[in-house]
């Protein structure tokens, strides 16, 4: 029998209880080890997956470069002058209350000087490395800079100077005030704990070692400040002190020899300090450092303002005029609007009915598909099972069908999970893993019944285009991970007919990263939280995991010194659906231009009320190009990045930094090029500058003469009005054009006052902007006014009401400005969407055009016969170009053809057919194509059926001269 003395079981509970401590710190050093791990090491593998590891090595090191380079400068630095601090303590102090006070913290402190003296610096350097690591962008643009080959105005110096160089000199001066100050604070501690300075008591308060010490941390912060001085001297380049954005007449003239004045006193308020090491006293630091604060507050504060005040505002243009000029000339050379044509335009526009007419007949490809309204109708039409979606946002492009590019409005059918009641771990992650299908309408065309007339649609994919691998694993609703790829794993390719109800298929691509092994299964499962990865019997050899999968996403990842444009689109690349995505690079040192807030010159309708279109940060911007197209494959994830503005230094300067991550230009396949457009939010700033910056004369601009402003949406009241893509052609082209288009008014007027548009198709006049300025004393009615004229007239309102009964609401779409015959023409479709529970359809269809031009406006149920309504005439719709005229109505058709009636028979037949396909419960979408197909095949005969009778007609019309009046006998009354 063992007899255990109380003693001996207290000394062996506290042996557990001290070896319990430090068995829970290592586990917990473990658990986060692991987590780090994890989470660094799923980044690793995802960079492999897509060709980019070489982006996570470099930011990865110059994280750590940073992070333990200035962490450790800091700790050697702050503990060296703890170090000196306690080894200068004087040997004996003076008795005295404070220091009998001071001897009870230094009991408590001094036998753990060193523990806490670590533990100090410890914090101080992981902060510092923290912090800066943060800041590697500034650190590898710096020592990779490229040379813009432009000078500022004032001091000369090379536009990369002020972009790379100087924010790294003051993220350098930042660390070394911050370590500097940070020294004097600890010095000051432990010179006071140990008796080397005092408050109280007679004679001097320092030790003449502790003020050796604390003269020379004072003269390197003066120094510091010195140098910090001259370089304030060209952040005057971005100055906003006066009406100018940089250096003004009070930067030049006061602040900047200001600037060099003050460094020259720091230099010798510091050689003062410096001096004090070898005196007694402080009597010259002391003046030294009064007169230093003295000269700020009045050579760098009062001056400046007294210069302001009293020269510059009681003539403000005079001084200010040159420097006007350069911030005009800057702004405009910094996003990239230099080179803007403006031309005057509308002072006579045509009023001749007949010429209008004529002109109404060569109008083609106006884009009467609005990609903002029709989402909900491709939702309903091409949804095919309830748990796909569209993006509330459709994307507009161009294909080349039949010989003619056409523009088409465009999206693709993504998953947005398992049926309601059916989920579960397998089939949220193994089976319904990706979406199906590139769904697109003709732009300017639209099917009898007001529906998009389908260019591809429905699954499998049917259409003019030839689609290999119509699977969406890679799209804007791919947010969560995917498991896919293993053997035997089946995967709800799409649903159909047959007897399954679905068609399954394997993930074959070269995305994503292997799972199959229980090492990858672990870290993803601790990544995702999620045990199921590690434990489910379901994953079988080859299985891969996608994740990090929207393309705004990766692309971001694989380029994180672009900012990207808030939407990207789908295009059909050689039998391939790949997002493209449009690259900025910006910046906010450019000198003498204007910064601008990115997210609000963004912000509009779409941004707004749309969650498809990402809202830009409110970062403030002065310079910026549209330097990258991105390609994300919407089935295995291939990433690439090209090269389009090859003149941009700070895309250059980054290519350097991530090399070979960037293909050239050159490397564009043709297919491709041809689906680039003009990026929205590079137009929508450009917009916003050029609303300004459009007056380049300093006393104009000055005066704030002819400045316009963006209207705001006359569908949206409070949101600025889109941009609009848009085939068209502008005085003086040959063909239309594929453009990007927004108009302007004067500012605080609701008239138009101008109309823009750039070149979006890849060419030679690929980026051209346009302006066509109307008159000043112009009155052509701005967009606000238009949509208040629609509703106003009163045959239009009458067809507005008619189609707002029986619980049906209209649906506005883009209203589209058109330059025509010498003045502007307005196109606005009218969408009916009937209220939820109705027999109607509940998603929006086309069913009036309105249109205005002049102070005359019309509607009609297709573009033509609204033109025709509008002009009083006749106009013979040009081939491609808007909807076919609808049949006639209940009227007499004894006169009609033979041909003219058996069209009209077909249609009626092929109407029916299609709408009782719709009306099955699932609808038929294999009979309502074949009727869709039989009914545009009517409409086009019976279209050319009519033209063919028309023609007959006025060949067989007898010529009758005109009667001569009689005298006494009034003329006839001309009418429209």
């Amino acid at each position: 029998m063992t007899f255990r003395t109380p003693g001996f079981s207290r000394r062996l509970g506290t042996g557990r209880t001290r070896l319990l401590l430090p068995v829970l710190v290592a586990l917990a050093a473990l658990v986060v080890a692991y987590l780090l791990f994890t989470a660094i090491w799923t980044d690793v593998l995802w960079y492999r997956s897509v060709g980019f590891s070489s982006v996570f090595t470099t930011q990865l090191w110059a994280r750590i470069g940073l992070f333990v380079g200035s962490g450790l400068l800091m700790a050697l630095v702050v503990g060296a002058n703890m170090v000196i601090a306690y080894r200068l303590r004087p040997p004996y102090r003076l008795p005295s209350v404070e220091q009998q006070g001071l001897d009870r913290y230094r009991t408590a402190v001094h036998p753990h000087r060193r523990l806490i003296g670590i533990a100090v610096v410890t914090v101080l350097a992981l902060m510092t490395g923290s912090s800066m690591s943060g800041q590697w962008p500034v650190w590898l643009a710096f020592l990779n800079r490229t040379k813009f080959g432009q000078t500022d105005p004032q001091f000369d110096k090379d536009i990369s100077f002020y972009v790379f160089t100087y924010p790294f000199v003051r993220l350098v001066l930042g660390f070394l005030f911050a370590t500097i100050i940070l020294s004097l604070l600890v010095a000051l501690v432990v010179h006071y704990l140990y008796g080397g300075l005092r408050l109280q008591g007679p004679g001097d308060k320092a030790s003449p070692p502790a003020k050796v010490h604390l003269s020379v941390l004072v003269g390197l912060f003066l120094l510091l400040k010195a140098v910090a001085y001259w370089f304030d001297r060209y952040g005057l380049a971005n100055s906003e002190r006066g009406v100018v954005s940089g250096a003004g007449y009070t930067d030049v003239n006061a602040v900047l020899p200001a600037k060099t004045i003050l460094a020259v006193i720091a230099v010798i308020c510091a050689v003062l300090f410096l001096v004090n090491i070898w005196r007694r006293g402080m009597m010259l630091p002391g003046v030294g450092l009064t007169l230093m604060v003295v000269a700020a507050i009045l050579i760098g504060g009062v001056y400046p303002l007294l210069i302001q005040q009293f020269q510059v505002r009681p003539d403000e243009l005079a001084k200010e005029r040159q420097y006007l000029q350069r911030t005009i000339e800057a702004t405009r050379r910094a996003f990239g609007v230099d080179r803007t044509q403006v031309a005057s335009y509308g002072a006579r526009p045509e009023a001749d009915p007949g010429r209008l007419g004529s002109e109404a007949e060569q109008l083609t490809g106006v884009r009467l598909l609005d990609p903002n309204v029709v989402g909900e109708t491709f939702q309903q039409l091409q949804q095919g099972r309830n748990f796909y979606r569209f993006s509330d946002v459709l994307d507009v492009d161009r294909y080349r069908i039949d010989g003619q590019t056409r523009d088409a409005v465009v999206a693709v059918r993504e998953l947005s999970g398992a049926p309601a009641g059916q989920q579960s771990w397998v089939k949220d992650r193994l089976v319904y893993t990706h979406g199906y299908g590139f769904v697109s309408g003709y732009g300017e065309r639209l099917a009898a019944n007001g529906t998009p007339e389908w260019v591809t649609k429905d699954m499998p994919v049917t259409g003019a285009l030839r689609i290999d691998r119509p699977q969406i694993y890679f799209g804007e609703r791919s947010n969560s991970y995917s498991i896919v790829g293993g053997r035997g794993q089946q995967e709800l390719d799409y649903p159909d007919d047959s007897p399954a109800g679905q068609k399954n298929t394997t993930y074959s691509g070269r995305g994503g990263v292997p799972v199959d092994g229980f090492f990858n299964r672990l870290l993803f499962a601790t990544k995702f939280s999620d045990r199921n990865i590690l434990l489910s019997g379901a994953i079988n050899d080859g299985a891969r995991i996608l994740y990090n999968r929207t393309p705004r996403e990766m692309v971001q990842r694989v380029a994180p010194w672009l900012t990207l444009d808030g939407d990207p689109y789908p295009a059909v690349v050689n039998g391939r659906i790949l997002w493209i995505l449009d690259g900025y690079t910006i910046s906010n040192g450019y000198p003498y231009s204007e910064r601008i807030s990115l997210g609000d010159a963004t912000r509009d309708t779409v941004t707004d009320t749309r969650s498809a279109v990402a809202r830009q940060a409110n970062d403030h911007v002065n310079y910026m190009r549209n330097s990258i197209k991105a390609t994300v494959d919407a089935y295995d994830g291939t990433v690439r990045l090209y090269q389009w503005d090859e003149s941009d230094p700070v895309a250059r300067t980054w290519m350097k930094v991530f090399d070979n991550t960037v293909q050239p230009k050159s490397s564009i396949p043709p297919e491709l090029m041809e689906h680039f457009r003009y990026p929205q939010d590079m137009f929508k700033v450009q917009r916003q500058v050029l609303a300004r910056y459009h007056v380049t004369q300093p006393d104009a601009f000055y005066g704030a003469q002819g400045f316009w402003e963006v209207p705001q949406d006359p569908t949206a009241q409070g949101r600025k009005q889109p941009p609009y893509y848009l085939s068209l052609k502008l005085p003086g082209d040959q063909a239309p054009q594929f453009s990007l288009t927004t108009v302007f008014n004067p500012r605080g007027r609701p008239n138009l006052a101008a109309f823009m548009a750039v070149d979006s198709t890849p060419g030679p006049n690929y980026g051209r902007i346009r302006i066509l300025e109307l008159p000043r004393n112009s009155l052509v009615q701005g967009p606000g006014q238009i949509q208040n004229a629609f509703e106003a007239d009163t045959a239009v309102k009458d067809v507005l009401f008619k189609l707002r009964q029986g619980g049906t609401r209209t649906v506005p779409g883009n209203l589209l400005t058109i330059p025509f015959a010498g003045g502007l023409l307005y196109i606005e479709p009218m969408y009916a969407q009937a209220a939820g529970g109705s027999e109607q359809e509940p998603y929006p269809v086309l069913r009036q055009v309105l249109v205005a031009f002049g102070d005359k406006v019309a509607a009609g149920t297709t573009l033509d016969q609204a033109l025709a309504q509008l002009f009083k005439t006749e106009v013979t719709p040009a081939p491609g170009g808007g909807t076919p005229p609808p049949p006639p109505g209940d009227g007499d058709d004894g006169d009609l053809s033979g041909d003219i009636r058996q069209a009209l028979a077909d249609a009626q037949r092929y109407f029916k057919a299609g709408q009782d396909a719709l009306a099955k419960n699932p609808p038929d979408w294999a009979a309502y194509g074949e009727a869709q197909k039989g009914l545009q095949d009517a409409l086009n005969r019976l279209a050319q059926a009519q033209q063919a009778a028309n023609q007959q007609n006025q060949q067989n019309r007898p010529s009758t001269p005109s009667p001569t009046p009689t005298p006494g006998t009034p003329s006839p009354t001309p009418t429209d």
